[in-house]
């Protein structure tokens, strides 16, 4: 009678079949499916075990790119991330996997860059108890994430993931990390439907625009006599590239560029003006102790753009867009604060402020910047010198590629130079370290931007010094045959570190000369093509073919050892007291 019973409910459609069961780790990657992640950077280890073991039937649905370190794998998706405008999704394992990622965490934080951060940790009832492998990562990494939680069950799994891609993504983008224990990922749970995250009740995102902050913004626009557009990566993270050149070409306004801004605005539109901060231009670092409105948009006032604060921009009002409101008022004050998303702030902006043109303030900055040329530039693309210098090499890149190639920088240097002379014409193209400024971010990095867009080329401008801190990563570009282009501009110095030291400690060159492997046979030995360049005949040819291999290619040019980056502000100084050369000792 029961049996009957039973049948009879399955007849009639009220009693559905029992669901089926799956592993933690199995939810966790039909999770990352529906979240629309597609590449995944990591290394497998004892904690997190479990996932890989699932990972291996999810073949056609995830691709892995199995990297030669943790720190190569969290700078790899932060590469795919700034190109891709997706997140970039990181598998580490506990303990000194999950330390490793920490580097990397706090470059993706203080440069906006969107991480989810996967690392496997050991069994719940280990936790605490020094077990092998086992750290607090949560604890850890709170300083140098946007977010983190540690997951003990697996019903827990998907809401965590859930949230992690909606907190990434949104706002100010920036790195998150979910800390998952084993017994969570072995748990076997009955399967459910996926629900993204679309909102958290604590927290706001996205500002709602205030129109009187705008009518504000507008009137001081509307006023001024020289006004000024400092852009920062804010645009590009909001897609208002558009938005600013409309917005410009509307009011007249003159526009440089911060460094993660570059790209932002085109470097060959005629309101463009230069590249500021402690090495950019003449032009753009002087007139901003001369306008007299000044706007900055989506940029955080970091100290290597503003250099002594109690001597910048004090004759300007300062109108700031900007979406997160940490970062209003906390540098420099500002007279008129629009606290909105970039691309909404301009688009409701526009409108509101006349049709202007300031031919004779953007001469101005033409003047500054010839002056520039006359003493700076033109010595370093057409040196008296045998030896070779960074700036003819990025002057010829930019030149070959038509400045639509994406440009990985590492940081020194070369970093400077590349964004001084590569001329920039689309959005997403810069990639660099900014704000954390880390040396070993360029190589792999440039792994991850090839790979979230194939079509373009990737070039990794690197100095000898950051690219042998990460140059296991080579192994992975073999294995994964990633066409990426790497030049390694060769002063057998840390050059920065050496610039400071001859500028401002009596040339005490106290342990930055380095002694270097043979870079060639090194990339050979990863089945790279690889050539040395010493000889300014050499460089174009090598630098055409570099540019035209569809395999890796690796480059060397020799530059010369004790060349410097100008103009510099020096420590200390204010914006306005930026050199054209290294002073009188």
């Amino acid at each position: 009678m029961d049996a009957l019973l039973t049948k009879t409910k399955l007849a009639v459609g009220t009693e559905t079949q029992p669901k089926q069961k799956i592993t933690g780790s199995e939810v966790l990657l039909r999770s990352l499916v529906e979240e629309g992640a597609d590449i995944i950077f990591g290394y497998p280890g004892g904690a997190i075990m479990p996932v890989y073991d699932a990972l291996y039937h999810y073949a056609d649905r995830l691709t892995h790119i199995l990297v030669r370190h943790e720190q190569g794998a969290i700078h790899a998706a932060q590469g795919f991330a700034r190109v891709s405008g997706k997140a970039g999704v990181v598998f580490a394992t506990s303990g000194p996997g999950a330390t490793n990622l920490v580097t990397g965490l706090a470059d993706a934080l203080i440069d906006s860059t969107p991480l989810v951060c996967i690392t496997g940790q050991v069994f719940a009832h280990l936790l605490g108890t020094d077990a092998f492998q086992e750290t607090d990562v949560v604890n850890t990494t709170i300083p140098v994430t946007k977010w983190n939680i540690q997951v003990t069950e697996a019903k827990d799994i998907a809401p965590a993931v859930a949230r992690a891609f909606y907190i990434a993504n949104t706002g100010r983008p920036g790195p998150v990390l979910v800390d998952i224990t084993k017994n969570a990922q072995n748990e076997m749970i009955e399967e459910a439907d996926y629900k993204k995250c679309e909102s958290i009740r604590t927290y706001k995102p996205k500002p709602t625009l205030q129109p009187t902050q705008v009518d504000a913004a507008a009137e001081l626009i509307n006023n001024a006599k020289r006004p000024y557009i400092l852009a920062g990566q804010g645009i590009l993270l909001s897609g208002a590239t558009k938005e600013l050149i409309a917005f410009s070409e509307k009011t007249g306004i003159p526009v440089a560029s911060t460094l993660l801004g570059l790209g932002a605005f085109p470097t060959d539109h005629p309101n463009y003006v230069g590249f500021l901060g402690m090495h950019g231009n003449y032009g753009p670092n002087l007139n901003t102790n001369e306008c007299d409105v000044l706007i900055a948009v989506g940029m955080r006032f970091d100290d290597r753009v503003t250099g002594n604060v109690s001597k910048y921009a004090k004759q300007a009002k300062v109108v700031h867009i900007e979406i997160d409101k940490a970062e209003i008022n906390k540098i420099i004050k500002a007279d008129v604060a629009v606290h909105a998303d970039a691309k909404e702030a301009l688009t409701a902006l526009q409108p509101k402020c006349k049709a202007n043109r300031h031919a004779e303030w953007i001469a101005s900055f033409k003047k500054l910047n010839d002056e520039e040329y006359d003493k700076v530039v033109r010595k370093e693309f057409f040196p008296t010198s045998e030896k070779l210098t960074m700036a003819e090499v990025i002057h010829h890149l930019s030149n070959f590629t038509k400045g639509e190639a994406v440009v990985v920088t590492d940081v020194g240097q070369h970093q400077m130079t590349t964004s001084r002379y590569y001329q920039y014409k689309d959005p997403r193209t810069n990639v660099t370290s900014g704000g954390a400024g880390t040396m070993g971010f360029a190589l792999p990095a440039a792994m991850g931007a090839k790979l979230g867009t194939p079509a373009k080329q990737v070039v990794a401008v690197i100095g000898d010094g950051g690219y042998q801190m990460t140059v296991q990563e080579l192994g992975t570009i073999m294995q994964y045959k990633i066409p990426v282009k790497i030049i390694v501009l060769n002063n057998n110095f840390l050059g920065m570190v050496r610039q400071w030291q001859q500028l401002f400690h009596g040339k005490r060159y106290s342990f930055t000369e380095m002694q270097n492997p043979d870079f060639v046979k090194l990339a050979e030995a990863y089945s790279i093509p690889a050539r040395k360049v010493e000889a300014r005949d050499d460089l174009q040819g090598a630098l055409k073919e570099m540019l035209a291999a569809e395999t890796p290619y690796f480059l060397e040019v020799v530059v010369g050892k004790e060349d410097n980056v100008f103009p510099m502000v020096p420590a200390g100084a204010g914006v306005a007291d930026v050199l054209l050369e290294a002073p009188k000792i």
